[in-house]
């Protein structure tokens, strides 16, 4: 049986910031939205999130309260100019972990941050 993944979903503090920066910042379209749910178009993949607190009372997992320091994953976003999104990004205030270099593959990559500290990298298509 073939598998595909259907959905992420990010477990956040601050529904609000969340929405403005993956919606009016990142430029995702919400698709759906159900009380502390919500669902944002990527494509193939779904994009969720939702309160920790909401996510603790649904899943039972033990869920931690606030910004992660550390990470164990990042998120990539691909548009065709990444300088140009890390500045909008910029002067909303958002921080930028690492300003756009290209790889050796050929590929510009920059990384930023979302609200509750998840790695969000922007780049370009590989390719």
């Amino acid at each position: 049986m073939e598998m595909k993944m259907g959905y992420v979903i990010l477990y956040v503090s601050d529904l609000e910031k969340t929405k403005h920066f993956y919606g009016e910042l990142l430029g995702l379209k919400l698709r759906n939205e159900f009380g502390t749910y919500i669902e944002y178009d990527t494509g193939h993949t779904i994009l969720s999130m939702n309160t920790r607190a909401s996510g603790r009372e649904i899943t039972k997992l033990p869920i931690p309260d606030g910004p992660r320091t550390e990470q164990t994953f990042e998120l990539g976003f691909v548009t065709e100019d990444v300088k140009g999104k890390v500045e909008e990004l910029r002067e909303a205030g958002v921080p930028i972990l690492l300003e756009p270099n290209e790889k050796p593959w050929g590929q510009v990559v920059a990384y930023a941050a979302d609200p509750d500290g998840h790695y969000i990298e922007i780049c370009t298509p590989i390719g």
